[in-house]
């Protein structure tokens, strides 16, 4: 019998040495390499990477094909049942791949796969292996949350092997595994969660699902500062990474998309957390703009772009004269450090102080802002709680301000504008680049070139 060999893997970015070291070479971090065993893989089979070391034998097809003679149409995409999980999915679940769901504990990550197996496993053959929780436990909770459960498989196993022998012997079209932190090989000594054995089985899943036309949810965990758990190349091996926010304090959950080789990237699908489960939120602006009837300065609506459509969403800011030698600057669902810069912006353009206050700013509904849309929204919101004068209530801005004080055009500007208009907004102050050249009924749309211009329009 050959005897095992080893290697040690670097836990950032995955490159293997043959001895170890206390630096990295590839990407220079300190302290990351891990050993991994080496299985020996089976005569005349070909290893891959990631995928022979764990004794998993077999091969991709090696024949050479021209691109343009691959037939698209052979691959159709499966519906999750869910229209908001195929948007961020890109259109649906495609068969090969392998999506990660991650999320922090009790987002509903479970939940969400739960009872999309349930529904899939009415029309196809569907397997579910829980690493985590007892089968009668699964029962319980899809009892509860009034799920189908004729036709879907269970498994509660976590070894690897084992789980390939059934799923070579059920041939499923979706394989669900919760999750893949209990998974383990027998040929890494490692304990289940640890960066070999997270890679190692990953790998070897993600392979098989690739050779047998399989679709691989795989639920992962996520540490303290909500990145996924485990080692870096395990987001570049899989297809598509998705990322379920929302607190137990919150009943709406988001639905990111951060990776995915089959659509958009940043698509959100909002869902909402009810007594039997998840449901689907198919107008998000609606929610995020239930605002109190009473006019509140600080408050004003913007549109930002998320994935393929726009979604209006409130921010607040409150500024409050600072006792503190240096002024608090506070950001929820914002970019704490972009906050800094438009206030100096604000005070070099705009001619408005506010060195000596405490500034707060919040994205309503627990939405995370990542594009740069928000950034005239922002400076009127601070103006208006400055000045302690509200905002008109049938007002949207949006626009990108520049370190000069120059508004800047941001994508898609026309479809923003005709969201607003479908919400009754009445009034836009936007880019003078993304006016249209005939507004929506009923819609005022003020074009601006300098923040001066837009303070003007208030």
């Amino acid at each position: 019998m050959a005897k095992a060999k080893s290697a040690f893997v670097c836990t950032e970015c995955g490159a293997e040495f043959g001895k170890w070291q206390g630096q990295c070479s590839s990407c220079l971090e300190w302290n990351t390499l891990s050993e991994v065993r080496l299985g020996t893989p089976r005569p005349g089979a070909a290893p891959a990477s990631g995928a022979g070391r764990s004794g998993y034998a077999g091969s991709l097809s090696k024949d050479v094909v021209d691109l343009g003679s691959v037939d698209l149409t052979a691959v159709p995409r499966l519906s999750s049942t869910f229209g908001e999980f195929d948007r961020v999915l890109g259109g649906g679940l495609v068969p090969g791949s392998a999506v990660l769901l991650g999320g922090h504990p009790g987002a509903g990550k479970s939940t969400l796969l739960l009872q999309t197996a349930c529904k899939l496993a009415q029309t196809r053959k569907v397997l579910y292996v829980t690493g985590e929780e007892s089968l009668s436990q699964v029962a319980m909770r899809a009892h509860r949350l009034q799920l189908p459960t004729q036709g879907l498989k269970m498994l509660a196993e976590t070894s690897v092997e084992t789980i390939l022998a059934v799923a070579e012997r059920e041939r499923p079209e979706i394989l669900v595994i919760d999750s893949i932190q209990t998974m383990h090989l027998e040929d890494i000594s490692s304990a289940p969660g640890g960066v070999a054995q997270v890679r190692e089985s990953a790998a070897v899943l993600t392979r098989f699902a690739k050779q047998s036309d399989t679709v691989l949810l795989l639920v992962g965990h996520v540490t303290k500062d909500g990145s996924l758990a485990g080692p870096k190349v395990l987001e570049h091996m899989i297809d598509a990474s998705l990322l379920l926010e929302g607190g137990a304090d919150s009943r709406f959950r988001t639905l990111r998309g951060q990776k995915n080789r089959f659509g958009a990237v940043n698509e959100l699908g909002v869902f909402a957390m009810l007594e039997h489960g998840l449901k689907e939120v198919k107008n998000p602006s609606a929610i995020f703009l239930s605002r109190s009837e009473e006019q509140a300065s600080g408050s004003l609506v913007m549109v930002v772009w998320e994935g393929t459509r726009p979604l209006l969403v409130e921010v607040q800011a409150l500024l409050d004269e600072s006792a503190l030698g240096n002024p608090r600057r506070v950001a929820v669902g914002l970019d704490q450090n972009r906050l800094a810069m438009l206030l100096a912006v604000l005070h070099r353009h705009g001619g408005l102080f506010t060195g000596d206050q405490d500034v707060f700013l919040n994205v309503v509904g627990g939405v995370k802002v990542l594009e740069t849309s928000a950034d005239l929204a922002v400076l009127l919101a601070v103006v208006s709680s400055l000045q302690n004068r509200p905002l008109p209530r049938e007002l949207v801005v949006f626009g990108e301000v520049g370190l000069s004080g120059e508004i800047r055009p941001v994508p898609s500007g026309q479809e923003r504008i005709v969201e607003a208009a479908k919400h009754g907004f009445t009034r836009a102050i936007v880019p003078r680049a993304n006016a249209p050249k005939r507004a929506p009924d009923g819609m005022e749309v003020v074009a601006v070139d300098k923040l001066a211009d837009a303070l003007e329009a208030l």
